[in-house]
């Protein structure tokens, strides 16, 4: 189920904090972690579904919009608060676009990278929904 994460957040007139750890703000352990930045405008990242990996996407910095699809329904989550994310689980197809000027995006991942766990093509994707 795609869930949307408030991460804590700690206000301080120095500057504000926020912070995630494993099997705690999220539900899995952190096996690898990126981050997307530079995005020319009108760029897509990802368009991608992955078969074990379960992702938490934070808008480091600026905004975006995460495209989630199951399959049968799609969504678009904007992304604009350092401290609140988008938990995707695995099998759901995930698009990022609508990026800001300096915008950055930071993926925290449940798996190492293994490029054989992607569908990269979304007719491949609703294949392996059975759709």
């Amino acid at each position: 189920m795609i869930e949307i994460i408030n991460l804590p957040k700690h206000l301080d007139d120095r500057g504000n904090l926020s912070f995630l750890e494993n099997n705690n703000q999220i539900p899995f352990e952190i096996k690898r972690v990126h981050w997307i930045f530079d995005v020319p405008g009108g760029e897509m990242r990802g368009g991608l579904a992955y078969k074990e990996a379960i992702e938490f996407v934070i808008a480091l910095s600026g905004s975006f919009d995460v495209v989630v699809d199951d399959g049968k329904q799609q969504k678009v989550i904007n992304l604009n608060r350092s401290y609140q994310g988008v938990l995707i689980p695995k099998g759901t197809w995930r698009e990022i676009n609508n990026f800001s000027t300096n915008s950055v995006a930071l993926i925290a991942a449940s798996t190492h990278y293994d490029p054989s766990d992607a569908i990269r093509d979304y007719k491949d994707f609703l294949k392996y929904c059975g759709l």
